[in-house]
């Protein structure tokens, strides 16, 4: 895909254990992240992602919704975490 002067390209990215997907966009300039989520069609691809609950990204950096995107930005849906990872440590370090 190649931009324009009046559109940027982002990449929509989301993780489970079994599946990683990689979706890249074309949007306005001005879009958010939540448009690029939207139209990426990741939601119906992964109908888990409550997208009012999920935190989401742009390299790493938590952001919200309305975040405005920067041509290049890699917009990361987040899943929860199934343990905290300093419970995760201890009981790591207990067994030893």
């Amino acid at each position: 895909m190649v931009e324009t002067p009046e559109q940027i390209e982002v990449e929509v990215v989301y993780a489970t254990p079994e599946k990683q997907v990689l979706l890249t966009q074309k949007l306005n300039h001005g879009a958010t992240a939540q448009q690029a989520i939207v139209q990426s069609g990741i939601l119906e691809l992964f109908p888990e992602i409550k997208l009012a609950e999920t935190k989401i990204g742009i390299f790493s950096q938590v952001c919200d919704l309305e975040r405005v995107l920067q041509a290049k930005d890699r917009v990361e849906i987040y899943r929860p975490l199934l343990h905290d990872p300093k419970d995760a440590r201890r009981l790591r370090a207990g067994k030893k």
